[in-house]
């Protein structure tokens, strides 16, 4: 059985599930403790982080990026990369901006000081990070709203792994509660529609220990 060594939050192991599930690919996931640093773990992946897919055949691939692109590579009949050499640029540029700049101003700040930093022993939440990331995500919610409103998807005309990542991120600050749709109109229509479709129902059947999220989080008309 192909195997997903995940971290329920982790917005980069997320994305892995979202084209997994869009692909139709059957998966198991496994909670991997990364700050446990296991000495099995390190064998697949010797940065020791999350997301890592193992195939039936003993091949393991490691960090996100690496992964989806392997998936789209092994299993093109669902296209998540864009057919054209200007479309699969658009899409890497998405997906860059959120796995890059959005989770640097944002997800950085908000989900790992509050949710991560303690679980990982690193201490305590940073109050001036958390003001930052909150103040940070306002613009990313109004240039994604720009996005939906002005093409079908977030990098064109069809969904893609940008729609994923940028979905990946917003899901995982959703579960905590730390999503102001009310920015943004466009940018909660289009997370709506992500919600809607059917490779989204693991997400929202995600449940973690000592947090409960807020109940929009599953109301696919929130």
């Amino acid at each position: 059985m192909r195997i997903l060594y995940h971290l329920p939050l982790s917005p980069y192991a997320r994305k892995v599930r979202l084209a997994l599930a869009e692909k139709r690919l059957p998966f198991e996931l496994r909670i991997e403790r990364v700050w446990d640093r296991r000495a099995e773990f390190l064998a697949l992946n010797p940065a020791c982080t999350v997301p890592v897919l193992t195939e039936e055949n003993g091949l393991a691939i490691a960090d996100s990026n690496a992964i989806c692109e392997y998936l789209d590579e092994a299993y093109p009949d669902t296209n998540l990369l864009g057919r054209t050499l200007a479309e699969r640029a658009e899409v890497r540029r998405l997906v860059a901006w959120f796995d890059g700049k959005f989770a640097q101003e944002v997800t950085q700040n908000l989900l790992y000081e509050k949710q991560m930093k303690r679980a990982m022993g690193r201490g305590n939440p940073d109050a001036s990070a958390i003001r930052a990331g909150y103040a940070n995500l306002r613009p990313h919610l109004e240039y994604l709203g720009w996005l939906h409103e002005t093409r079908a998807w977030l990098a064109g005309g069809q969904v893609s792994l940008a729609d994923f990542a940028a979905a990946a991120h917003l899901s995982a600050l959703d579960f905590i509660g730390d999503v102001d749709w009310s920015v943004n109109d466009a940018a909660k229509d289009w997370y709506a529609r992500m919600k809607s479709r059917p490779n989204f129902r693991g997400l929202l059947a995600d449940r973690v220990s000592g947090l409960t999220p807020p109940a929009h989080y599953t109301d696919l008309d929130f």
